[in-house]
């Protein structure tokens, strides 16, 4: 096939790829809520502190990521040995239930720090399973010539949905309170439909290895590409450094004054940039100095954040988070294109897994991070002061990872070797 084809024109990829945005657009949307809802029940409800309440978010934060943390190696593991269709089917239909029990508790105002708690964690069980099967059978769907665009375009849906979800649900959240749990009942419908249309992939051959040794292959893979471990790390720690969106029900409710509806503005800062961001890509694709790219989109990402935690003005606010989801959108266009070209099939859903574990350990522990800081020495100050360590990080893996700098494109180093010897060929 044509490298330059598009995978849409591909019917599985289309379902899978219809699938990987409408859960993601349900992920976050509940996500954004039910630490709102945490905040709120906090403050209004039990009449805690603003500390005190913003160590509330940090604790929905562990809630989400100690599945994920504890299941790593298991599901990792099982995303290479049973059919990634069937694993992330099982995983929806669990998201979908954690759905219709949220839209139902809050509709009935049964709602309580408890049951909120409790789905969390449910939750984090679910996107244990989902994220490294679905990762790690977009590949499958696609010739090897188109990879990359594959992989691209399923970053964008995952990227995409993950910032436009927690916008979509802070709208609805201020039209009527269960209303982004029933919607995000409804995505996981329709994504579970779609992967139900997409056809056997062939797995790949497993060693015969102990599963034990197996689990940890994944590790020690990750742990010698230095190009992988960096790509992943970065992730990690800049993003758990700079969590600024999980201050967001902080600033919309207690020093933005902007409410429900501001939150709803917050959130969609964010879901611009990446947008127009992945727009610009899905047109003109990165093809040069990718990895020195991803490090100044980590670095702009700290910079946002400190703009943003320093504002008391709305519009400001929202042009330092629309700044901050295009960086954002960039750097893990360029991650999660690296780990995948760079990982062999068999080894997909291991990786995928701890890809998976960094990325929800920069998300969930990045909230539990602001939140518990926050709870010390105040929400601005751990904002801002995340955006300066996110910076401090990126400068950090230049030195300890010159593999990332180095990486000119996509291509693995033979690949890009053999293409290189084609192009010198006289015609």
């Amino acid at each position: 096939m044509n490298s330059t084809a598009s995978p849409l024109r591909i019917r599985d990829f289309r379902y899978f790829w219809i699938a990987r945005l409408t859960t993601t657009l349900a992920q976050t949307s509940m996500v954004v809520i039910i630490g709102y809802q945490v905040y709120d029940i906090a403050r209004g409800t039990l009449h805690m502190s603003l500390k005190d309440a913003a160590f509330q978010l940090g604790m929905i934060g562990v809630a989400q990521f100690l599945p994920l943390a504890l299941l790593t190696l298991v599901v990792g593991w099982i995303a290479d040995r049973i059919d990634r269709r069937w694993i992330a089917r099982g995983a929806l239909a669990l998201e979908a239930g954690c759905a219709t029990a949220l839209a139902y508790l809050t509709a009935t105002g049964a709602i309580s720090l408890p049951w909120l708690f409790s789905i969390a964690a449910l939750l984090g069980v679910a996107r244990a399973f989902a994220s490294p099967a679905l990762s790690a059978l977009a590949p499958n769907l696609v010739p090897k010539a188109i990879l990359p665009s594959a992989i691209a375009l399923s970053s964008i849906a995952w990227q995409g949905g993950s910032i436009l979800g927690p916008a979509i649900g802070g709208y609805l959240y201020a039209s009527g309170h269960g209303l982004p749990y029933t919607v995000s009942a409804a995505l996981f419908g329709v994504a579970f439909l779609c992967l139900m249309m997409v056809r056997p992939v062939p797995r790949p051959p497993m060693s015969a290895a102990p599963p034990w040794v197996q689990m940890i292959d994944g590790l020690r893979y990750v742990r010698q590409n230095r190009l992988v471990l960096g790509a992943i790390s970065l992730d990690l720690f800049a993003v758990l450094l700079g969590g600024a969106t999980a201050m967001l029900p902080v600033y919309a409710r207690d020093i933005l004054h902007a409410g429900p509806q501001g939150l709803g503005d917050l959130r969609a800062a964010p879901a611009l940039g990446a947008a127009v961001t992945a727009l610009y890509f899905a047109f003109r694709p990165l093809k040069t100095n990718v990895g020195v790219k991803m490090l100044a989109a980590v670095a702009v990402f700290g910079a946002a954040t400190i703009v943003f935690g320093l504002s008391r003005w709305m519009p400001l606010s929202l042009l330092a988070l629309t700044v901050l989801g295009s960086a954002d959108m960039l750097s893990v266009y360029v991650r999660q294109s690296l780990i995948q070209l760079y990982t062999p099939d068999e080894m997909r859903g291991r990786v995928g897994a701890v890809s998976t574990l960094f990325v929800s350990g920069s998300n969930e522990l990045g909230e539990a991070e602001s939140g518990f800081l926050a709870a010390l020495i105040g929400p601005v100050i751990a904002v801002v002061g995340g955006g300066i360590g996110a910076i401090a990080i990126t400068l950090l893996w230049v030195r300890l990872f010159p593999q990332l700098k180095n990486a000119r494109t996509f291509d693995p180093p033979e690949t890009a070797l053999a293409n290189a010897v084609l192009q010198e060929k006289p015609a």
